[in-house]
């Protein structure tokens, strides 16, 4: 088998697929839960809701690792630096943290009422970007792709392993208190926490050394087929574990269990080869486009959509919605941003030709 890279260097559309999908459930889970009624939170379908749009968070944050070393190898080459390439990284991951703080600052100034202290509210930006910086860090600690692997693997479970521990650890009592919620859920300001979140970034850092690996298209294609298997295992470990007592003195296991982080990332690992290999198909690549589209521009959907689905432009129908309704509302609200990135390219081209200098000679 030829060392050599030999396909095109082009994105590669399952995992813009992917992160799509990962819009959509992120809407989901949004629309669901502000716009639904309280008497029709009740029963198997809002739970079902609940669970399939909880897989939002830790799609994207896998996909970010993935992102990671997919762009630090490509950033490697490009430049001839590892340095460099970790710089970049790092640098990506600093900016997100500080969008982070941009996004609380304009909901405290969309949605005027908060207190000031909502500014330090920890979200998934808050989570994904020193967590990118450290998937940098450790796609540099290691020289090969297969050391790579099993680095962020290892890292990985460590995350999920002492998250239980972290959360009742009594140091957390000595932090500052906007330091605690990093680490300790605390209400309505800890949407998420280091522990066990990073953990996906980390895992996903795998799962793109493993394709980084990949040099021609049928070692990909085997990549991907023990990358599933694998993923089916970890269902099978995490359900299986999941029956059995727990070894932790104080464990949740919707929130710090090892075993649901298990089955979540098994099952986004085996998401993903199915996605793979379906997007084989021509076919099914054009009608995926869209898809793709929206996983390209998940920043921008995530960045517009929070404060419309929860601030004061859906209030007629905030918490009024049967969940039926909901659906609907989700479907077109979907359609809605999809075409906001619609504007927003025209947007951008149209302030691009502004700015272009005219270099055209005319003769009278």
């Amino acid at each position: 088998m030829s060392g050599v890279d030999t396909r095109p260097q082009t994105r590669r559309a399952y995992i813009d697929v992917a992160r799509g999908l990962a819009v959509l459930l992120m809407i989901e889970a949004h629309t669901v839960d502000a716009w639904t009624r309280v008497s029709a939170k009740h029963g198997p379908a809002f739970r079902d809701a609940t669970i399939l749009g909880g897989f939002a968070a830790p799609l994207f944050l896998w996909l970010a690792g993935v992102a990671v070393v997919l762009a630090a190898t490509r950033a490697e080459v490009k430049l001839g630096s590892r340095a460099a390439a970790i710089d970049s990284i790092c640098r990506r991951g600093f900016e997100i943290f500080i969008l982070a703080f941009l996004f609380r600052l304009q909901a405290f100034i969309v949605s005027p009422g908060s207190h000031p202290v909502t500014l330090f509210r920890v979200d998934i930006l808050n989570v994904m970007g020193p967590a990118i910086a450290l998937a940098g860090l450790a796609w540099g600690a290691a020289r090969s792709n297969a050391a790579r692997v099993w680095v962020f693997a290892v890292a990985a479970a460590a995350v999920a392993m002492i998250t239980p521990i972290v959360r009742a650890a009594a140091w957390i009592d000595l932090l500052p208190t906007w330091l605690q919620w990093h680490f300790r859920p605390a209400g309505e300001f800890t949407t998420f926490t280091l522990f066990p979140w990073t953990g996906f970034v980390l895992a996903g850092g795998a799962t793109g050394a493993l394709v980084a690996s990949a040099r021609v298209e049928a070692a990909e294609t085997r990549v991907h087929v023990w990358h599933a298997v694998a993923g089916a295992g970890l269902v099978a470990i995490g359900f299986i574990t999941a029956a059995r007592p727990s070894i932790y003195a104080v464990s949740s296991f919707w929130t710090s269990s090892p075993t649901w982080f298990a089955i979540r990332l098994g099952a986004m690992m085996l998401a993903l080869g199915v996605l793979f290999a379906a997007l084989r198909s021509p076919y099914l690549a054009r009608r995926t486009s869209g898809l793709a589209r929206f996983g390209r521009s998940s920043l921008f959907v995530y960045w517009i959509h929070v404060e419309l689905v929860y601030g004061y432009a859906s209030w007629l129908w905030r918490g009024r919605l049967p969940l039926w309704g909901t659906a609907i509302a989700w479907a077109l609200f979907s359609f809605a941003m999809y075409r906001a990135i619609d504007l927003r390219d025209a947007i951008v081209a149209r302030m691009r030709r502004y700015r272009e200098p005219d270099f055209q000679l005319t003769t009278t």
